[in-house]
This record gives structure tokens, sequence and C-alpha cells, in this order.
């Protein structure tokens, strides 16, 4: 996150409602809001004291997530996970599994498998792997950074996020992986430095496309290409599998659209979760459809979702965002601290 998107909303908005608002003075992500009523919250970011801490702890664990949901009966990926070395030396003997363990896991579930960071947020490291030999680097990455991965199942369907505030559906939108569309002169790696010289300019300042990012050579593999290949024009190739849309991905607005059945599974997934502001993400054939009728699993639940890349599809799009801030000050202001 670059931008302090959310800070700076809430700062425009905020006055209208008689809320006094002061950032933090250098880089405006965390402030502190008075209400006329002498209620004060701090917030930084996305994080607004909506959701309890124990829930919001349980969403950011994947792991974790999971198994409320199964629990539930919620349709989730089976998937299970792996812990560094650092970690597996402080676990009993019979708890440690680490990635040999992991790609035997791999295997047994069927290749290809999604390997992903239990607790890290917007697709970092998240990688889909065809062969069981690809996954000791992503660990070794991945257990740079934090000491559990999971490895799950890849299921079928398109990639949606459903942000719920309370009992109502915020926004609903389709997320599609960074993609290049050929013009048959440049190469896939010239199309790339364009896109990603073209995200600030689309408004999206809190996106960022890596174009060293190792998982596109993999995904260029799987598709018979490289980095020097030129697409005939106006053919389109998706360089990544996760959906993310912080590392580039697109979305389509499919608010108006949501089936009752799904708007209905979302917000109990976030209620079963103890959350009052969730993003749903779910993986289905239509969104629009009947969830009775079609394959679907919910591969993650956020308490603290992003607004802004679903902001910078239009004017509708915006004041959905602000309308979403307005209840949450609102909320708020009736829940002092």
């Amino acid at each position: 996150m670059k931008y302090p998107f959310a800070s700076r909303l809430i700062a425009e908005i905020a006055p209208s409602m008689g809320i006094t608002v002061e950032l933090e003075p250098e880089f405006q992500f965390a402030g502190e809001l008075v209400f006329p009523n002498g209620n004060r919250h701090l917030f930084r970011n996305t994080n607004f004291n909506v959701n309890p801490a124990g829930s919001t702890e349980i969403a950011k664990d994947k792991a974790y997530t999971n198994y409320f949901l199964r629990k539930h009966g919620f349709h989730v990926p089976n998937g299970k996970a792996f812990f560094s070395e650092r970690l597996n030396q402080n676990l009993p003997a019979g708890r440690r599994r680490g990635t040999n363990e992991a790609m035997a896991f791999a295997e047994s579930l069927g290749l290809p498998v999604f390997i992903k960071p239990n607790d890290l947020s917007q697709g970092i490291f998240v990688t889909k792997v065809y062969t069981s030999s690809s996954i000791p680097p992503v660990a070794q990455s991945i257990f740079a950074r934090t000491d559990i991965l999971l490895v799950e199942e890849a299921c079928p369907g398109r990639d949606y996020r459903v942000v719920i505030l309370g009992e109502s559906i915020i926004s609903a939108y389709e997320r599609m992986p960074l993609s290049v569309c050929g013009d048959g002169e440049r190469t896939i790696d010239q199309l790339l430095t364009t896109a990603q010289k073209n995200l600030e300019c689309l408004g999206r300042p809190n996106s960022d496309i890596d174009p060293t990012d190792s998982r596109i050579d993999l995904k260029l593999s799987q598709l018979g290409l490289n980095r020097t290949s030129i697409l005939p024009e106006c053919q389109k190739a998706f360089l990544l599998d996760n959906a993310n849309l912080s590392t580039g991905g697109d979305s389509i607005d499919v608010t108006d659209s949501i089936h009752p059945t799904f708007a209905k599974l979302a917000v109990k997934a976030a209620t079963t979760l103890g959350l009052r502001l969730a993003g749903v993400d779910i993986l289905c054939d239509d969104l629009s459809t009947d969830a009775a009728t079609q394959t679907w699993n919910m591969i993650e639940v956020n308490a603290a979702p992003g607004l802004d890349n679903y902001s910078s599809l239009g004017p509708e799009q915006l004041e959905r965002v602000k309308g979403l801030y307005r209840q949450i000050l609102l909320y708020l202001a009736n829940h002092g601290v």
C-alpha cells in the first residue's frame, strides 16, 4: 500500500458529518476520529474498530478461516498447512511437516495446486504449481517472510469478491488476473512494461506489477510462450494465476447482478467468523445464478478489504465506496471507546 486511499477518503467525508479527523501528518495512513457525541476512534488504513479483534485475527489466518468455514458447512478448497524449519523446531515431533511433506501432499491432491502464505495478503507469493518439483523454490520464498504456507487444491471457477457491511452487500466484482493484449508488434515483456506504467494513470497507485515476478515465467511456460513472444493483435494472455487487483489484475462490477443465494452465503460467512465488515472471496461459475446449481468455494475472507482499485472503475463505484465509509462512520459514532 503506497497511497493512503482510505484515510484521505475518510478525511474528505467525515467533516460533512460533523466528525473531526486528524491524520498522522507524515504518511497519513493512520488517524483519529472525534465524533460530535464525544466518542473517539483510532484507525489505520482500512482497519477500523468495527470487527472484533479475535475475529480479525482468525480472518488473517487462512488455515483457521478455512477450518471454521468448513465446520459451519461452507465449501472451501481441500488444503493443509506446512511449516518452516524454524517453526518445526518448536513443534512436537508428530506435528512437524515441511517442504517434503508439502510436495507429497500436493501429489496426493493432484497437480496443479496453489501454494500460498498462510498470513500474507494482496496475493503475495500465491503460486499455481504444475509439478511437485516447483514447490521448493516457492516454499523457500514464502518461508523467508513467514513460517506457514498452505497447499490447496486448484478449484475451478471465476474469482469474485463480495464486500459486506452488516447484513448489506456493499459491492461485488469479478477479479481477473494480470493480462496483456497483443498488438502483433511488441513482445510480452514490452507489453508488460506498458501495463505497469499505465496503472497510476488508471487511478490505481496501490496496484503494482513486478516485471521480474517468476510466477509470470511459470505461467508463460504453461501457455507455450515466453517473454519475447509476440502476441497477435487483440489476443489476450493472462500472466498470473491469482486474480488479485494489487498485482495488476482487472475487475468487472457485478454488484447489481449478484444472485440472492450468493449474497446470503457471503453475509452468513462473515457473520460466522464474527465479522461486521468483510471481503468474501468466492470461486464459482457465475455469481449471478443460483449457488445451488453450480460448484462454488470460498477461498478467503478479508477483515479489512481495500476498495481503492474497485473505486477506480468509475463514479458509481467511487460513490459506493464513499457510502461504505459513511456507514462505517455512523457505526463508530454509536460505539465509543
